[in-house]
């Protein structure tokens, strides 16, 4: 067989070449212990076939979902990803991306964008495709969901329910998500006539620690809200247990609202009520998008709709009359 024939066997995605010597050429090379050289391969093709994730945390169930997505996405085009924690760290999330783009990754996709940081404009200016996912920021490529929306639907469910005196665990607001499901949850209450008040707003970040501390600020305020907005599930989770230390129930005497609707959302021992963002459709859509831009094609953000999904952490709540 000529050497030509069997590189071209081996290659991620083979042309000009029959699958049965496909096959007989692969099983040879694993019969060998042969495995191809991506590096040499990139250096001769100018594409590794391989896309980097940074994310600012993967146990963020919400960003892991979002991953998965991405990366069963690229699998299906014949791509890899390679994925980084940036821990919200500026010196961090630099010295990540840059071991990234020393992979020789064909582009980016980066889904823990802030608004202190120059991250993109730094990829913008190496001339690295890259797409921003989740959070998004002025001028780039994005997907995300309408967070402003998502805010809203969070306050118009608590309205319908009566609540008027309510709290918001408001994440980072450096951070999009943070930043724009607040300020579309104070939209909504303040065009009801019922202004969320600054000391009301505890912004101590995501995950659970950090919905422990928003919890306790909440928690202690008088008069104490009827009903609390968290703007991420985990920090959901940490706000239910500061409730609990200060000796409120959720889904008796306190409603909670969460975002992204995360799989543990319905199995907590009282149901999460949760903005739902379709976490696995984001990561797709960012790595096509992300494809595109590989291509030289023109392409444009997409923003997902939002969807309440109502459970007993509302539904049980009652508000004061």
């Amino acid at each position: 067989m000529h050497p030509s024939t069997a590189s071209r066997s081996l290659a991620e995605q083979p042309v000009r070449i029959s699958a049965a010597t496909v096959a007989r050429v692969r099983e040879a090379a694993r019969t060998l212990g042969y495995r191809r050289d991506a590096s040499a391969a990139a250096l001769r093709t100018g594409s590794s076939r391989l896309v980097g994730v940074l994310v600012h945390r993967l146990t963020d169930l919400a960003l892991a979902t979002m991953y998965a997505g991405a990366d069963a996405a690229a699998a299906e085009a014949g791509y890899n990803t390679v994925v980084a924690n940036g821990l919200d760290d500026p010196q961090v999330r630099r010295d990540r991306l840059e071991a990234l783009l020393a992979r020789r990754i064909d582009g980016v996709i980066l889904a823990d964008a802030r608004s202190d940081d120059t991250l993109a404009d730094h990829l913008a200016a190496l001339g690295v495709p890259y797409v921003l996912a989740m959070r998004t920021l002025p001028g780039h490529l994005s997907v995300g969901t309408d967070d402003v929306e998502g805010g809203r639907l969070a306050a118009e469910h608590l309205l319908e329910l009566g609540h008027r005196r309510v709290a918001v665990a408001a994440g980072d607001p450096l951070a999009s998500t943070g930043h724009d499901r607040t300020a579309g949850f104070r939209q909504a209450f303040a065009e009801a006539g019922h202004p969320v008040p600054d000391d009301a707003v505890a912004a101590t970040g995501f995950g659970v620690a950090a919905g422990h501390a928003a919890g306790n600020r909440l928690a202690a305020l008088d008069p104490a809200p009827s009903a609390v907005f968290a703007v991420d599930d985990l920090t959901a989770v940490g706000v239910i247990g500061a409730l609990r230390d200060a000796g409120r129930t959720v889904g008796s005497d306190v409603a909670l609202v969460g975002y992204n609707d995360v799989e543990l959302a319905a199995d907590l021992p009282v149901g999460l009520t949760s903005v739902r963002s379709d976490r696995d459709r984001m990561g797709r859509l960012a790595f096509g998008l992300l494809l595109e831009r590989i291509a030289g094609r023109d392409v444009a953000s997409a923003r997902l709709p939002p969807v309440l999904v109502p459970r007993a952490s509302t539904l049980g709540a009652v508000p004061p009359g």
